[in-house]
């Protein structure tokens, strides 16, 4: 999918760009397939806000995914790719031969007619899900899942994808996005292919206006804050935070501070995205 950009006809269009929606075929979701989606604005049941910056933006409705990917050996055919408001990726709608519908992620080269399938007898294509056992070594793949049958957890944003390095045992390693290499266990399923939207992290938002739609409420820094309201709060002028280091508006460190502690899954980690082994 390519970048269009804008007139500068006002200031805030000068530098703004957004999709062009190349990859986009279908533009009505498959009312089946939609479930309502309610708004918080970040408030908890007792009214109290536990996630900042959340609140407005424009109505959604939520397209149920179907990330397990387990109706084997019958194959499906693209009917089209939508634009998802509650991901980075698109989404391509799928129907299998007996007449079932469902969403899918849609990968890189995925178009409207081509045949897919899941299960052991799939073959190595884009959208085609298999058994991480069954997939060649040095394979791209998303949507994987971290224990069989549970559904896709990892690797699910646009433009990303996982490789498959080695088959040992009762394992599978790969090389995450981040840099980690991590073991999951090889009856989990992955999807072949990249995720598709990759330019999705060129847009330029451009005005204030275009993040409320999105439903994201404005940051402030702690550093033009009172003493009273942050810890990097106070001073004449433009001073520093005055700590050894940033602290949260609740006086928590910051930025940095290693907040994974001791997780039965560390030994499935052969080495962090920071290139250390785990100890």
């Amino acid at each position: 999918m390519g970048i269009k950009k804008y007139n500068p006809y006002t200031p805030s269009r000068r530098n703004m760009t957004g999709s062009d929606f190349s990859e986009i075929t279908k533009t009505t979701p498959e009312k089946s397939l939609l479930a309502k989606k309610d708004k918080t604005a970040g408030r908890n049941n007792q009214g109290k806000i536990t996630v900042r910056h959340h609140g407005g933006g424009n109505r959604q409705k939520y397209r149920i995914i179907d990330f397990k990917r387990n109706k084997d050996d019958i194959p499906a055919k693209v009917v089209g790719i939508e634009y998802d408001p509650n991901r980075t990726a698109n989404i391509a709608l799928i129907c299998y031969a007996d007449g079932e519908k469902a969403y899918i992620l849609a990968p890189e080269g995925l178009k409207d007619g081509m045949k897919i399938m899941n299960g052991k007898k799939a073959e190595i294509r884009p959208g085609n899900c298999l058994p991480l056992s069954e997939i060649p070594v040095g394979t791209l793949v998303h949507n994987i899942e971290l224990l069989p049958g549970k559904g896709g957890q990892m690797v699910r944003a646009a433009g990303n994808s996982a490789q498959l390095m080695a088959k040992e045992g009762k394992y599978a390693t790969l090389r995450l996005p981040s840099g980690e290499m991590r073991m999951v266990p090889i009856e989990c399923r992955a999807s072949i292919g990249v995720i598709g939207n990759g330019d999705h992290n060129l847009v330029n938002i451009g005005k204030a206006g275009r993040k409320r739609h999105m439903g994201i409420r404005p940051t402030v820094r702690g550093s033009v804050m009172n003493p009273n309201d942050h810890p990097h709060g106070g001073g004449e002028g433009k001073t520093g935070i005055g700590r050894p280091g940033p602290c949260t508006p609740w006086g928590k460190p910051a930025l940095g501070l290693k907040t994974r502690r001791k997780k039965h899954s560390n030994k499935l980690i052969v080495r962090r995205r920071d290139g250390r082994a785990i100890k």
